[in-house]
């Protein structure tokens, strides 16, 4: 039975390090691994330190709890944003996309995770107090939950309807629909469906 051969220290950290990333196993973390060590050192080298700068670099945004260089981000500081309209988003990630997009002007408020329960994660976990805190002090008329359509999305949209409607609060959901481009005969049922119910 053949054996494989035993991996220097530093290699197995780095695959344990690589490991770390979302859908990256085993076999793909050694992969990586090997292809920086042999391939591109120096790549490696630049990897490990863009890594630190960005950990030792960045903190929370006081105010959106997004990743900042500063106390209170670019955007929460940006006096042309439309301070009544806050977006709540999932990650930094999704927040990027909103963004990008150039259809929104208003604030957003990142929570840095969902709702799961069954993970252990619950409300105090994802700061929804900060989040009702910064709705209470500012002059805010409507709240968009911008949350994923994921079982997880949805449980933290409702609960978080909930709570910001017994505020006063203009509550309003991303919409969902057939995606713009696309033939619905390729399109699966439960978005058709979604569509014909938020149908305009």
């Amino acid at each position: 039975m053949a054996t494989s051969l035993p991996e220097p220290e530093p290699l197995r950290a780095l695959i344990d390090a690589l490991r770390s990333l979302p859908g990256v196993g085993v076999r793909t973390a050694r992969r990586m691994a090997y292809h920086l060590l042999q391939n591109d050192p120096d790549g490696a080298v630049r990897l490990g330190k863009a890594l630190h700068a960005a950990v030792d670099g960045l903190c929370h945004c006081s105010r959106c709890n997004s990743f900042s260089q500063t106390p209170i981000c670019a955007i929460c500081q940006d006096p042309d944003r439309d301070g009544g309209q806050i977006c709540v988003v999932e990650t930094p990630a999704d927040q990027n996309m909103i963004e990008s997009s150039h259809g929104y002007r208003g604030l957003y408020y990142v929570l840095m995770g969902r709702l799961a329960p069954l993970e252990g994660v619950g409300p105090d976990q994802v700061r929804f107090a900060q989040l009702l805190q910064r709705v209470a002090d500012e002059q805010v008329r409507e709240v968009i939950l911008a949350t994923n359509f994921t079982a997880e999305g949805e449980t933290t949209a409702y609960y978080l309807a909930e709570m910001l409607r017994d505020r006063g609060l203009a509550v309003t959901r991303l919409a969902r629909g057939v995606p713009s481009g696309s033939e619905l005969e390729y399109v699966d049922a439960g978005t058709i469906a979604w569509a014909l119910m938020e149908r305009r």
